[in-house]
């Protein structure tokens, strides 16, 4: 019998048997074999899954308990790669309509638990039949050693150019927002004044690039000094060193500064966890500082330019960034149970502007299925809510053509950022204690080439908006300089020119949340010709048909 005749027959058996036990399956293609990607209608529920002290706890009911050969329930940890019952009985129990597993978490050891994904299963005919969904633990914050208190004091915030402190606290900045580089900072140092250092994690020692993570920890450092909240958003770039970080399906000739996480081979899964304990051991209090927010990923739904993964299937893409945000957010919470972990979406709702990429609603919509669906956690949202297009200048005027008030709307900008808000606020999107989630504006900019007067005006009108949103914690505003290769584009987004001399929008940025407030509030309201505050209160949408903004 041919291989191909062999996997239909052994697929067919798989879900006659499944079909028995009521769950319906879906199979996806990877390297030629079809695997189970999810299920709906399985039998037995997980309903928790929990650590509790040294031990973690799994509760699990069924209105109708599926047959078996013999009684019981197997639980499986299987890791992220794996699906069915491909990994290790870790606990069994009588059959019953509830039942409860208990077993080491290991946290540490190469038996550790942590980031393993969980499923029940009764022995039916003779074979191991999965009858619940997967599920994670959710409450890793249990076992934090390096819990730091956060350093909320302010919404207002920018991506830097350069580490200019007088500048930034001259502008009254609260937060730090810093991109950081997986495939720099792992392997041998690069520099022999820079010993190596060596991480053992869960049986294994990894390698970090101690010259490389100067950079970082620099950062890091200067940041505490200086009174700085930092968010660092971790970017997946291809090093020789990191090369099995990078996805199976990200590893052809195409180029971008972010590319999927490799949650499909042992290698790299270990690596990531790796990664993550690391990094949240070295940046959660101790000589550097802390890092309190962890983006993971950049723009994941701009799958071509950020997140690269040579695939078009929502599914496919959604359900392994969702394994690589599992092992970060376990990792991170596990050592600072009050940092916070984001994923990253774009300002593109509803529409394309690039065909290969996938919309943010859509993302954002199959991401909160998985972690609902596997054991929901307290995820944090980051949006970048640029204008439409990016070199539009009119952040309160958007074109009709791309910015609406339906939930329809091609682009989340600005002016329609409640949308989304409203939208996190509804029941399915809360986190589990039923509050809606943090929100963080963590990259978001104005330009100046069709006026610096436009500029302000958006500037003070943006951050308004999101001053007076309850659910929005973090305005990123990028940047304090102008770039010269973004003003080819006509994006000149800097608080000051190439020169270093500062724009009219310096001192409105400055000046915001301060006693001078008004003032510049006055300006932009003569310059838009109506009332910024009014406008925001009242959720006033205004709108053009074209470029020009008497359209």
């Amino acid at each position: 019998m041919s291989k191909n005749s062999i996997l239909k027959k052994v697929l067919g058996i798989a879900m006659t048997a499944v079909t028995l036990l009521g769950a319906v399956a879906s199979y996806e293609t990877f390297n030629g074999e079809s695997t189970v990607v999810y299920a709906a209608g399985r039998v037995v529920s997980i309903d928790s899954c929990t650590i509790s002290g040294n031990q973690v706890v799994v509760n699990v009911s069924t209105a109708s308990a599926p047959s078996s050969d013999d009684g019981k329930y197997y639980l499986y940890a299987d890791e992220v790669y794996q699906d069915g019952t491909t990994g290790k009985i870790v606990a069994s129990t009588e059959k019953g309509s509830k039942a409860t597993f208990s077993f080491d978490l290991g946290l540490g050891t190469e038996n550790s638990n942590l980031s393993k994904k969980f499923l029940v299963a009764v022995k039916s005919g003779g074979s191991m039949i999965q009858v619940s969904d997967e599920h994670y633990i959710t409450n890793p914050e249990a076992v934090a050693t390096q819990t730091v208190g956060r350093n909320d004091h302010g919404m207002k915030g920018i991506l830097p150019n350069d580490a200019d402190a007088a500048t930034f606290k001259d502008l009254g900045v609260a937060q730090m927002v810093y991109n950081l580089y997986m495939g720099d900072i792992v392997g041998p140092s690069s520099d022999a004044a820079y010993p190596t250092t060596e991480f053992a994690y869960e049986g294994k020692t990894y390698q970090f690039n101690t010259a490389a993570l100067q950079q970082y920890d620099g950062f890091v450092r200067w940041c505490a000094i200086n009174n700085f909240q930092l968010t660092l958003t971790i970017l997946n770039n291809k090093t020789s060193a990191g090369a099995d970080l990078i996805h199976p399906l990200s590893r052809d000739s195409h180029v971008c500064p972010g590319y999927a996480m490799n949650t499909k081979e042992d290698a790299g899964t270990q690596h990531l966890k790796a990664i993550a304990a690391f990094l949240a051991q070295r940046y959660s209090g101790g000589p550097f500082g802390t890092v309190d927010n962890w983006v993971i990923g950049n723009e994941v739904n701009a799958r071509t330019e950020w997140y690269y993964m040579n695939s078009t299937n929502l599914e496919l893409n959604v359900s392994e960034y969702v394994k690589a945000f599992r092992i970060f957010y376990n990792g991170i919470k596990s050592v600072n149970a009050n940092a916070r972990v984001y994923n990253s979406i774009d300002q593109e709702w509803n529409r394309k502007s690039n065909p290969g990429c996938f919309m943010s609603k859509e993302y954002l919509d199959r991401f909160n299925y998985y972690m609902r669906r596997e054991g929901n956690v307290d995820w944090s949202l980051s949006v970048h809510p640029y204008n439409a297009p990016l070199f539009d200048p009119y952040a309160w005027k958007q074109q009709a053509e791309y910015v609406n008030t339906s939930l329809a709307t091609p682009y989340i900008t600005i002016e329609n950022i409640y949308l989304l808000t409203d939208y996190m606020a509804k029941a399915e999107f809360l986190n589990p204690a039923g509050h809606v989630r943090q929100i963080a504006l963590s990259e978001i900019g104005y330009t100046s080439s069709f006026g610096e007067d436009a500029q302000l005006a958006s500037i003070v009108y943006a951050y308004t908006m999101a001053k007076n949103n309850p659910y929005i914690t973090s305005f990123i505003l990028f940047r304090e300089t102008d770039d010269a290769h973004e003003m080819e584009s006509h994006i000149a987004q800097g608080l000051k020119n190439l020169d270093g001399s500062k724009k009219m929008s310096y001192d409105a940025y400055k000046y915001m949340d301060t006693k001078q407030a008004g003032e510049y509030k006055a300006k932009a309201s003569q310059i838009i010709g109506q009332d910024v505050d009014a406008l925001v209160t009242n959720r006033t949408f205004l709108s053009r048909n074209g470029w020009f903004l008497n359209d």
